[in-house]
């Protein structure tokens, strides 16, 4: 058995339970929701500083994550991570199964410490503590999974049976779902029930043996998809019809649920989901009355409210158990019994083909960021940050033409035959079917204002030639 674990990050969620922070293309695993300088999946990953861990680092996310995920874990100063994408979400098991699988062309000895993206953990040192005691499990051949000692009768954790007393690893009795609050209560007074972490432990192999007696469907299309895999510039792309051929199933069910080699650790390191407004004001440091507050905020006479503002000031009054959250172009107001309903509330602006739910004002790109500042039928304005060394495709508009004013640091444009930079102060005109392109040849970001006019200025009116990143 490998003397090291190789971490396996699960970052294909889109948290929409969090709506209007977390969105279909900026979800909360990439938002810093809990640390100020780290979002979610940046402390996933250190947490494992201090672990007996290689520089094999995996992480399985969506393809339209892609850039933003590798720029954290550039922040991270980690060498060459490996990012699998997944061309179309399948559940967990299938995401485990391919990183398995993968893993095992690096090292047949392979041990995998598969833990989801999005998870608080407060006491990393407890944490730690477990994976120790799982490691051990695992080199036995068992997988092992980790069981959150439950402190309150929580109605929205799946449970996990734990088969005998102490404070050991034990195997598993049971996996039972989420259950009503009389069954929650009975759960929690037995003290042999565990709250559901989705964190896992177990040799590559190990788990592919299992996986094969109980899903060989989904074996046989993630090893398909990753034989007809393709690198893209630090990605490794699954071949989509392959990968989307494999049955949609969590690992629990697929496997964990079936074994009899499953092995339970209980862990008591102040583990939350995070998965509502609700679980993170209850992580958060909360004042005399309940309440959490965070971003320019007032509140006068507020009992157990959860208040985030990110662009104004935000003051509430006489609000008991309430959520409030400001974004730049929505604002969540709601009663903290009903937060469940954010859900259905974004498949309607979905269904209603509403940006809200998709993206922020301020858009992430490869090359930096536009955020919208003014629109109209006619025009809008854009602010346009381009990073040092970075540039934006090769492209045309059919229907827009477009004004350049540099603010800050310089700028080199391409525009039909011709090249030349802008310095601040300095702007320029692209003519409606104009081929351009936008760079940042500085060591400073690149910064400008951009008015666009035309009868038709949506985000589809581009035809690129060529482009870096390989949106085209």
């Amino acid at each position: 058995m490998s003397n090291s674990l190789t971490p396996v990050i699960l970052s294909g969620g889109s948290g929409t339970r969090l709506w209007p922070l977390s969105r279909e293309h900026l979800p909360k695993q990439l938002l810093n929701l809990i640390s100020p300088d780290r979002s979610l999946l940046q402390d996933t990953v250190t947490r494992c500083n201090g672990l007996p861990v290689n520089d094999d680092l995996v992480v399985v996310c969506n393809e339209s994550h892609r850039f933003l995920v590798a720029e954290q874990l550039r922040q991270l100063n980690r060498v060459a991570p490996q990012i699998l994408l997944e061309p179309v979400g399948r559940n967990t098991a299938p995401g485990i199964a391919v990183a398995a699988l993968h893993c095992l062309q690096r090292d047949p000895d392979a041990v995998l410490l598969v833990m989801p993206s999005d998870h608080l953990i407060q006491n990393v040192e407890a944490f730690q503590h477990a994976v120790g005691i799982g490691l051990a499990e695992a080199a036995r051949g068992s997988l092992v999974t980790f069981g959150i000692r439950p402190n309150s009768p929580e109605t929205g954790y799946g449970y996990i049976r734990g088969d005998g007393d102490g404070t050991g690893a034990r195997p598993v009795a049971e996996f039972v779902e989420k259950p009503d609050r009389e069954t929650a209560e009975r759960y929690l007074a037995s003290g042999h029930y565990f709250w559901n972490s989705g964190i896992f432990l177990f040799r590559a192999d190990a788990l592919l043996a299992e996986l094969e007696q109980f899903a060989p469907d989904i074996v046989s299309a993630c090893r398909d998809a990753l034989e007809g895999s393709h690198r893209d510039l630090d990605f490794l792309r699954l071949e989509q019809q392959a990968f989307a051929a494999s049955p949609a199933d969590s690992i629990d069910y697929a496997v964990m649920e079936r074994t009899r080699k499953a092995i339970v650790v209980p862990m008591d390191a102040g583990w939350s989901d995070l998965g509502s407004w609700s679980a993170l004001h209850a992580a958060g440091d909360n004042d005399a009355d309940g309440n959490h507050a965070r971003g320019d905020t007032l509140l006068e006479g507020c009992q157990n409210t959860f208040v985030h503002a990110e662009h104004r000031l935000v003051a509430g009054v006489g609000l008991d158990d309430c959520v409030v959250v400001e974004t730049a172009d929505a604002v969540l107001v709601a009663r903290r019994d009903r937060i469940e309903d954010v859900k259905p509330l974004v498949r309607r602006l979905r269904a209603e083909g509403r940006m809200e739910a998709l993206e922020h004002r301020r858009v992430n790109r490869p090359w930096g960021t536009y955020e919208g500042i003014a629109n109209s039928d006619r025009f809008q304005v854009k602010k346009i940050i381009v990073n040092p060394g970075q540039a934006l495709s090769l492209q045309m508009h059919h229907h827009r033409a477009e004004h350049w004013v540099v603010v800050r640091g310089t700028g080199r444009v391409t525009r039909g035959e011709e090249s030349f930079l802008l310095g601040e102060d300095q702007s320029t005109y692209i003519p409606l079917g104009t081929t351009h392109r936008l760079e940042n040849p500085g060591v400073i970001p690149l910064e400008l204002i951009e008015v666009q006019t035309g009868s038709y200025l949506g985000e589809d009116d581009i035809v690129r030639f060529e482009d870096r990143y390989k949106l085209l």
